[in-house]
């Protein structure tokens, strides 16, 4: 790939081209992509990475005779562009051959505009020197604390620009930025056993304003001061009893449980067996849309591609479809799912709710998630209301590892830090927790949900899917929640250590 300065564009002849060297076919779209991301990253107070790299390229995918035909390249001239069409189309006719059936797309308007997420400041505006200061200043604040020996701190910005036009008219260019930053304090016993906590700051489509050289939206001096007490006190900590418990998740871990066991659970293609030599299936049947009892009656799950600052939010997606919003569960009952042109078409349905994506020019779209959370219960409380409601159980704070099955229903989730909870109170912490369930099971369990005071937009910048593999940003919002008897376990005594 070629570095490119987005000022050097001008898309609209390599669209043009493109488009009208593939003019016999049923379907045609065009889409340039710019990325640049910056990476940076120190141990203790040695700087040990500090990378800026920037890719462009050119991908172009047609429907001929019913089939697919894609093709890609990163020499943008017309010439280059239209050659890549005309071998785009030349494929598409060479799967005419073992074609099963033919390729349709469900209808989309015509749209034209320009689009920007929202930031106020570009990080790419920061100088190296000062993005590195920002995890040097984290970096001090920790290790003055004597319970802190080590630390690890990273920082990665992501700029991503599509222009995208199609043989239907639809000719859009969006710009969005992307940003996340954490750091990991670790703390060494005399048996040289060490102890780790990590900030629990989400990646936002948010700019330099999040972090505000420790002064930004997020809270950075109050975890950073708050982080070296709680890890001296976990590092201190008995190892948990396993057995059943009443569980307050907090939205740092709750996140990504929603993603994994409901998010990617609720992708038609892996309903329909299409990710299964890959990314897994779902244990979801498509007869169970509109019939399924997923959770509790308190569960209400929305899929949103236009939520502000959301990691997935765009104007129109990589089909040119327009944003959108959409239930996928309401009062606990399963009653959406996720979609793309051609899954729509091929399902009877009369449009797609934007869920197509690629994480480069050089790479077809997929059937992608859009944001999607868990909903607050408008007269739910806080944290702390959801805690003195527990006489027995534990709160769970900040995400770690995880394993879930091939079909997204049998799960295990850790996390950052565990609180005892005694007769409504925290009671210290434990460690070596993991809880662990059964999709709908778990789900079923939530008994209580936070207000919109609990409420977090968490989310990752790295999702994985597809063959060859594509990487795509997706947040999700989530209140705190209270789930009833669920199995924990020892992570300690499972691991046989």
């Amino acid at each position: 790939m070629v570095d490119v300065s987005l000022a050097d564009w001008d898309s609209a002849p390599l669209l043009t081209a493109a488009i009208d060297a593939a003019a016999e076919c049923e379907h045609v779209d065009v889409r340039l992509v710019s990325t640049r991301t910056v990476a940076q990253s120190r141990r203790d107070h040695v700087a040990k990475a500090d990378v800026d790299h920037s890719e462009v390229a050119l991908g172009v995918r047609v429907v001929r005779d019913g089939c697919w035909g894609f093709a890609a390249t990163d020499r943008l001239t017309p010439i280059d562009a239209a050659q890549t069409a005309k071998t785009a189309v030349a494929l598409a006719h060479a799967s005419a051959a073992t074609a099963t059936a033919p390729v349709e797309l469900a209808p989309e308007p015509q749209h034209q505009g320009t689009w920007r997420s929202g930031f106020d400041i570009d990080p790419f505006s920061i100088p190296s020197e000062q993005r590195m200061q920002f995890l040097e200043w984290g970096s001090s604040q920790l290790l003055k604390h004597p319970a802190v020996h080590h630390t690890d701190a990273s920082l990665m910005a992501v700029a991503e620009t599509v222009a995208y036009a199609d043989s239907h008219g639809t000719s859009t260019r969006q710009h969005r930025i992307r940003l996340q930053a954490d750091f990991t304090a670790v703390h060494l016993d005399p048996n040289g056993q060490f102890t780790t906590l990590t900030t629990t700051a989400p990646p936002v489509a948010r700019g330099w304003e999040f972090l505000g050289d420790g002064n930004g939206v997020w809270p950075w001096h109050q975890e950073l001061s708050e982080l070296p007490d709680l890890l001296s006190e976990k590092a201190a900590a008995p190892t948990v009893e396993p057995g059943r418990r009443t569980l307050v998740i907090d939205p740092t871990n709750l996140w990504l449980t929603i993603h994994e066991s409901v998010a990617h659970a609720t992708e038609l293609d892996r309903i329909l067996g299409y990710e299964a030599n890959y990314a897994g299936t779902s244990f979801v049947a498509p007869t169970d849309i509109g019939q399924l009892q997923y959770g509790s009656s308190l569960m209400n799950v929305q899929a949103d591609r236009t939520v502000d600052h959301g990691l997935s939010t765009v104007a129109w997606d990589d089909e040119g479809v327009a944003a959108q919003e959409w239930p996928l569960i309401t009062n606990g009952v399963l009653v959406g799912v996720q979609l793309d042109r051609a899954m729509a078409a091929a399902n009877g349905l009369p449009r797609s709710n934007g869920c197509a994506y690629a994480d480069s020019g050089s790479h077809t779209p997929l059937q992608r998630m859009p944001n999607i959370s868990l909903m607050p219960d408008p007269a739910g409380g806080d944290v702390e209301k959801l805690i003195a409601g527990v006489d027995d159980g534990i709160y769970v704070v900040g995400d770690n590892s995880w394993s879930i099955d091939m079909q997204r229903y049998n799960f295990q989730f850790t996390g950052q830090q565990f609180h005892r909870i005694k007769s409504g109170r925290l009671a210290g912490q434990l460690r070596d927790v993991a809880y662990q369930g059964r999709t709908p099971d778990f789900w079923r369990s939530m008994v209580a949900v936070g207000g919109p005071q609990s409420f977090l937009l968490a989310g990752a910048l790295n999702c994985g899917k597809g063959q060859p593999g594509q990487s795509a940003p997706v947040s999700h919002g989530t209140p705190a929640a209270v789930f009833e008897n669920v199995n924990i376990l020892n992570s300690r005594e499972e691991a046989g250590s």
